[in-house]
């Protein structure tokens, strides 16, 4: 590999999610059903590529910005929640709080593709102006975060998304 280029994995990794950024920017253009058809097809594909990134772990400099302000992400949050209607909220069974808690805890399909549009945009906007060896770094720190955060919360939307997909038709209507 040349030293200054990303991989194709790299490359691939940026552009879906920046896919995802544009996807969810323009959420009221798909409808519901086809926000998620959408999103059930694009997350795994998200998932499995970041696990396929190299391991950068010199990525200790690397600071990915905080481009996002609360009042954008806002926007896109009630953007979704709004497009999710009556069945935006869910039983979260992954939570650290679930372990101690007699109750149910429910969250939201909207806030967790919002929390992932902040993670994906942050990442995106970071690494515009920036040369190939600073920019595997911050893929590193991005794929130390996917261990750490964003990939608990991109399988839990995505199941959420499932279920809801399947309740929403006929489930033998493509068998």
């Amino acid at each position: 590999m040349e030293n200054d280029k990303l991989s194709p994995t790299s490359l691939a990794f940026i552009a879906l999610t920046n896919e995802y950024c544009q996807l969810v920017e323009n959420c009221g253009d798909h409808g519901r059903e086809g926000m998620v058809e959408a999103l059930i097809k694009l997350l795994p594909r998200i998932y499995i590529t970041v696990t396929d990134l190299e391991p950068n772990l010199e990525y200790l400099d690397a600071f990915i910005s905080q481009a996002l302000d609360e009042a954008s992400y806002d926007v896109v949050r009630d953007n979704l929640s709004t497009l999710m209607g009556e069945d935006d909220a869910y039983l979260e069974v992954f939570l650290d709080d679930m372990k101690y808690s007699d109750t149910p805890i429910a969250t939201s399909i909207s806030e967790n593709l919002a929390d992932l549009y902040q993670e994906f945009y942050n990442l995106v906007a970071s690494l515009r102006d920036l040369n190939t060896e600073e920019q595997r770094q911050i893929l590193g720190m991005c794929k130390e975060n996917f261990v750490e955060y964003w990939g608990q919360t991109l399988c839990n939307v995505l199941r959420a998304l499932h279920s809801l997909s399947v309740a929403n038709r006929d489930y033998y209507d493509n068998y």
